[in-house]
């Protein structure tokens, strides 16, 4: 029995609940991110349905669709008030974290405007995708980019705040955090329109990537940022697909018809279900751990836990926050 415990102590940081098992934390994580999509369209899609049914531009299916994931953030920041076990990760998203802040942010939607243009930009060197220009609205497209961020910050909310942090709470490595959250964030895209066993790879390594940015940037923000200029580049800027939907409405459409399968496109899912895109986000989360792993502040802890995070860090970096 003794030595059960001296293992388990070594796995959990500190004594656990049924609550704190991990399935349990990916149920309701799945619970959550449903209840979420649920509110959404019922506050949103669902009241508008005439208007979006009515408009032939598209403008208003696509703005209701991104922002109806606002009901994602309205109710998972409900259950962490309410919830005594989850209320420390409120502090996370806003400023007590280092990384927190306007310079990561716009960091975040350089690094991905820039990732996506890279993967965009070689699809279209190779011929494997030909664009042409639709039209320009910039009060629309700012509205919309407004949606994306609303979109991608719901599922980071989830992902690498509520289910990253709950994990982190209950297991002493972060590894178990980083992979088990950055997975549940490939499994939710597993039944997108022409998702293959590559982008859901594809999808789990961008997890790793911006799991990386929480635990050694110590900014949820900046992963809101990548993942939004993610998005909103390839869906609204190039028309290519989002996770396999294309938007009715971008200042560049695709010519379909003309697209092809390669190293740098699926045809299906987009530049997200290639090799050249699993290497480039792979590439940015080593990155990411070669600049930011030496720093002293990283993984903010809501849970106040100093001691534990102390040993999960590499000697030196422990040995500095004991200081």
């Amino acid at each position: 029995m003794e030595k059960i415990k001296s293992v388990l102590g070594k796995i959990y940081n500190k004594k656990i609940n049924f609550f704190d098992l991990c399935i349990v934390l990916i149920i309701s994580s799945y619970i959550l991110i449903t209840l979420g999509e649920i509110v959404g369209r019922l506050g949103l899609i669902l009241p508008m349905r005439s208007l979006i049914i009515s408009d032939e531009t598209g403008f208003f299916s696509i703005f209701f669709m991104y922002a109806s994931f606002i009901g994602i953030w309205i109710v998972v920041l409900l259950w962490c008030r309410i919830s005594k076990k989850s209320r420390p990760i409120l502090s996370v998203l806003w400023t007590k974290p280092r990384g927190n802040n306007i310079k990561m942010l716009l960091l975040g939607l350089l690094i991905g405007f820039g990732t996506n243009m890279l993967c965009a930009s070689s699809a279209l060197i190779h011929k494997d995708i030909h664009i042409y220009y639709d039209s320009f609205h910039p009060v629309k497209l700012l509205v919309l980019l407004i949606a994306v961020f609303v979109q991608s910050s719901a599922e980071e909310l989830l992902c690498r705040g509520f289910l990253y942090q709950r994990l982190r709470r209950t297991f002493r490595h972060p590894a178990v955090a980083i992979i088990v959250s950055s997975a549940f964030f490939g499994i939710l895209h597993i039944f997108n329109k022409g998702v293959t066993a590559l982008a859901i790879v594809d999808i789990i390594v961008t997890g790793v990537f911006f799991a990386f940015m929480v635990y050694y940037m110590d900014s949820i923000w900046c992963a809101f940022g990548v993942h939004t200029a993610w998005n909103y580049t390839q869906n609204i800027i190039l028309g290519l697909p989002n996770s396999g939907n294309v938007t009715p409405f971008s200042i560049f459409k695709l010519d379909a018809a003309s697209a092809r399968d390669s190293l740098f496109y699926n045809v299906g899912f987009g530049v997200e279900g290639t090799y050249f895109s699993v290497a480039v986000l792979a590439i940015g989360a080593l990155v990411v751990y070669l600049i930011y792993r030496k720093n002293k502040e990283r993984d903010y802890d809501p849970w106040n836990l100093p001691a534990i995070n102390a040993e999960a860090l590499p000697e030196n970096t422990a040995e500095s926050t004991n200081e």
